[in-house]
């Protein structure tokens, strides 16, 4: 696909680390105009500290709170018009975390946290942003896994990509009429920080959780650990997203879908199949 030679300017969610933070760095080099969300002030001081004077800290963004999505709709308004840029030409929602946990052992809050980070903050920006969107003829991409398959102990990760996926095909329809792509950046293995945390929270969750209901669970979660643990040694360079994130935002005629990273493809296929058929698949390797 051919692709534009104009720079625009775009909104990249989590970006203090892991995929969020590679492509906005990627992107600013690449000569676009990049709001970079942080939720700290460290994160802020970091990110100038780069010297790009394209790669703009927009804090605090905390998608948690719809009051931080307010003031930063302010400020790249602001922004924009300093900089005498024609709205918003894409928001990239990268933000998120995760944890492993069987459902009867999953901390409701820390799952409240992910459905406010993935889901109901990136759609109050769409809500704030999408009148930049149209101005600037501009695009919307979300950072997800291939989540259509159930994958068990993680279920704040996958559930919540689950709704990505009805999100972003929803709005490829709702927006037609003023032909805003939604584009779905489909990860699989990316190798960042975020698995590292995950494990380490696992392990400092077994100690507080119900023994009874922990044992039930014992064998299979082992298992877990020591399959991601293999899957975590072939993950991909996060820079590999960033470069998928560029074509989908530069090409004239974006896809719907890109995959990118370690087992992607796999898991695109597997998708292919009947519901029933990829259930059955998975609850043969867990019985």
């Amino acid at each position: 696909m051919s692709s534009m030679n104009v720079k625009k300017a775009v909104l990249v969610t989590g970006a203090s680390s892991g995929i969020g933070h590679a492509i906005a760095l990627y992107l600013a080099d690449q000569g676009f105009l990049v709001f970079a969300g942080v939720r700290k002030e460290a994160d802020v001081i970091k990110l100038k500290a780069l010297g790009n004077p394209r790669l703009i800290p927009a804090y605090p963004l905390d998608l948690t709170s719809l009051s931080d999505i307010k003031g930063i709709s302010r400020f790249i308004r602001s922004e924009l018009e300093k900089n005498t840029t024609k709205g918003l030409y894409g928001i990239v929602n990268a933000a998120g975390g995760g944890s492993i946990a069987p459902i009867e052992l999953l901390d409701l809050n820390k799952f409240d946290t992910e459905l406010r980070t993935r889901i109901l903050g990136p759609v109050g920006l769409l809500q704030s942003f999408l009148p930049f969107i149209r101005e600037a003829h501009g695009r919307i991409l979300w950072i997800a896994t291939p989540a259509i398959i159930p994958s068990p102990f993680l279920t704040d990760i996958h559930a919540c990509d689950f709704a990505v996926n009805f999100i972003v095909r929803t709005l490829k329809i709702e927006l037609q009429k003023w032909n805003i792509p939604a584009i779905l950046i489909r990860c699989g293995g990316i190798q960042t920080a975020s698995p590292e945390r995950t494990m380490k929270t696992l392990k400092e969750s077994i100690p507080e959780w119900n023994k009874e209901k922990y044992r039930l669970y014992e064998e299979a979660l082992q298992k877990e650990i020591n399959e991601l643990t293999e899957f975590d040694k072939k993950r991909t360079p996060p820079v590999e997203v960033a470069k998928v994130v560029y074509r989908a935002l530069t090409a004239v005629k974006p896809g719907r879908r890109y995959q990118v990273g370690y087992m992607s493809r796999f898991a695109a296929l597997l998708e292919l199949l009947p519901q029933v058929a990829v259930d059955y698949i998975l609850e043969k390797k867990y019985r």
